[in-house]
C-alpha cells in the first residue's frame, strides 16, 4: 500500500465485493472479537492531536478507530502495521464492507455482527 492514497481495494470498494462466504475470502475472520466496541467515535489518533478525518475505520482485532487513507494521518493502516490486526471494517453510516490488509480484499459477512454500527 501506498501511503497517502486508498488502497485499490478501498477505491473500488463497490464495484469489487467478493463473492462466497467470507472465511473463503479471508483467512483471519476468526480474529474478529464479535463482542468488542468502538474506542471512540472519531480516530483516535486525531482526536488526541486536533487532526481531521475524511472517513473512519473499525479494526475488527480491538475496537480501534482510525481514519482512512485519503485523511492526513492515515492511522488505520498504521494501526494495522504497527499491531498486525488484518481486519478493518468501515465506520461509515450505510457501509458494511470489511477488509483484510493481508490478504488485500474487500469483502461483506452475512449476518455481520457490527452492520448498523458507524460513528
Amino acid at each position: 500500500m501506498v501511503a497517502g492514497r486508498e488502497t485499490q481495494a478501498e477505491q473500488e470498494v463497490t464495484d469489487d465485493m467478493s463473492s462466497g462466504s467470507a472465511e473463503a475470502v479471508c483467512a483471519h475472520i476468526d480474529a474478529v472479537d464479535p463482542d468488542l466496541k468502538p474506542a471512540a467515535n472519531g480516530c483516535v489518533e486525531c482526536l488526541a492531536s486536533g487532526g481531521h478525518w475524511v472517513h473512519l475505520r473499525l479494526c475488527l482485532n480491538c475496537g480501534h478507530v482510525g481514519c482512512c487513507d485519503s485523511s492526513p494521518g492515515h492511522h488505520a493502516t498504521k494501526h494495522a502495521h504497527a499491531t498486525s490486526h488484518p481486519l478493518i471494517r468501515s465506520y461509515e453510516p450505510g457501509e458494511d464492507w470489511w477488509y483484510c490488509y493481508t490478504d488485500d480484499v474487500v469483502f461483506e459477512v452475512d449476518d455481520d455482527p457490527f452492520a448498523g454500527l458507524h460513528h
